[in-house]
């Protein structure tokens, strides 16, 4: 049997032919329909087919090739006075810097189109896959995860390592959000969204349903009932005043005491109010069921930051409906967006030393609608702040190398 070969070239010029064709039958068809309606319909508007315009963007869609030029010529245009860098196909690594009342801030981005880094995954990395009470530097945590670039994640209580707010990593829940804070959702079909995170958690068990107002976070009201999971470590904290701590394996409570419980890994252990929980002990049976709210259907990595920077394609800083006015002032920064055309977006902004001073937040939310997000959001900053780029660290943080982390948001080649 005799095989035809085709280079590159002979496949795209056969992909146009069929485009053209298709087209133009198209036309034809809606021409016909016009005419063979014309008895009926006084006045028929046939609009004006861009066809160059429809045939590019159907190539864009099926041609790797044409998608590369289209993005390579992107990104030269949107940052025409920067060092830019392959990384990947589909990886663009850009250096900058901009002036802010005659002062200069030195930027790092990181811009990926997710149809070209096909052999990438996009997802929040801990720095231990045993215990959230770890940190590493990123580097780290970047060769642990085969990635070619990695970025500072969410806050984390300093002292443990502990993420600060809700994470989901392959659609396992490791920690909950904090006063609602705004998180990235990374879904299974590769769409981003980005909103304010609730936790809409229960344990249910002798006929009731009790709510869970966190998981594996610091507790901040003593009637608060928190769930903590293996992840946490080893033991559980003490129970609050006037409270107990429940242990849950395989969905039946056998333990309850208001000291610390050691946490298995079959199970989890409810803490909260004696008053709320004794509720549980009659027939000694539990089941948690957690959710968020937004109920983010098929999601499959959440991370969380704070404030917004841009939301449906406007500059919009929340920071004070975040409790994050502490974080005010011109810092280092990190921060995590998406275009309309789903392109992903890593960003690290150097300050503190004077060849780069740092930006406002509201600098930063204006970069990052510059750049086409249509939403973003702020990321841990200050000396968490920190980018790699294959195999080194690309920004200059206070610390050589960036301090040790607790998570960052990771690209990750694929086995």
């Amino acid at each position: 049997m005799d095989t035809l070969i085709y280079n590159e070239k002979d496949y795209r010029k056969i992909i146009e032919t069929i485009i053209s064709v298709s087209l133009i039958g198209v036309l034809v068809v809606c021409q016909g329909l016009v005419h063979a309606s014309s008895v009926k319909i006084a006045h028929v508007t046939v609009p004006d087919f861009d066809t160059g315009q429809i045939k590019q963007k159907i190539l864009n869609e099926i041609s790797p090739e044409v998608r590369q030029r289209n993005f390579d010529t992107m990104i030269r245009q949107k940052y025409p006075k920067a060092l830019i860098a392959d990384v990947t196909s589909g990886v663009k690594h850009i250096k900058l810097t901009k002036y802010y009342a005659g002062k200069p801030v030195r930027i790092n981005v990181v811009e990926v189109d997710l149809k070209l880094a096909k052999n990438l995954n996009i997802t929040p990395a801990l720095s231990s896959n045993s215990t959230l009470k770890s940190r590493r530097t990123i580097s780290t945590i970047a060769k642990n995860n085969n990635a070619v670039v990695a970025l500072n994640g969410t806050y984390f209580k300093p002292q443990t390592g502990v993420p600060l707010g809700t994470l989901m990593i392959n659609k396992k829940m490791y920690t909950g959000p904090i006063y609602d804070r705004v998180a990235m959702g990374i879904f299974d079909d590769g769409n981003f969204d980005i909103a304010r995170m609730q936790l809409n958690a229960t344990v249910k068990g002798s006929g009731h349903t009790i709510k869970i107002d966190n998981i594996n976070q610091p507790r901040m009201l003593s009637t608060y009932v928190l769930a903590y999971t293996p992840e946490w470590g080893k033991l559980s904290p003490y129970a609050p005043k006037y409270g107990m701590n429940l242990l849950v394996e395989n969905n039946l409570i056998t333990k309850a005491s208001a000291n610390p419980i050691e946490i298995p890994q079959n199970g989890y252990v409810i803490s909260g109010p004696k008053s709320k929980l004794q509720l549980l002990l009659e027939k000694k049976d539990a089941k948690l069921d957690i959710n968020t709210n937004p109920e983010w259907k098929n999601v499959k990595h959440i991370i969380s930051g704070g404030p917004y920077l841009v939301k449906n394609s406007e500059v919009y800083v929340d920071m004070t409906a975040q409790k994050l006015g502490a974080i005010g002032g011109r810092n280092p920064r990190s921060a995590i967006g998406y275009t309309a055309d789903n392109n992903l977006i890593l960003v690290a902004v150097d300050g503190r030393e004077g060849s780069s001073i740092g930006m406002t937040l509201m600098e930063l939310a204006n970069f990052m609608k510059q750049i086409g997000c249509t939403n973003a959001m702020n990321l841990d900053g200050g000396g968490s702040t920190v980018m790699y780029v294959k195999g080194q660290v690309v920004n200059n943080p206070h610390q050589k190398g960036g301090i040790p982390l607790s998570n960052a948001i990771v690209l990750s080649e694929l086995d």
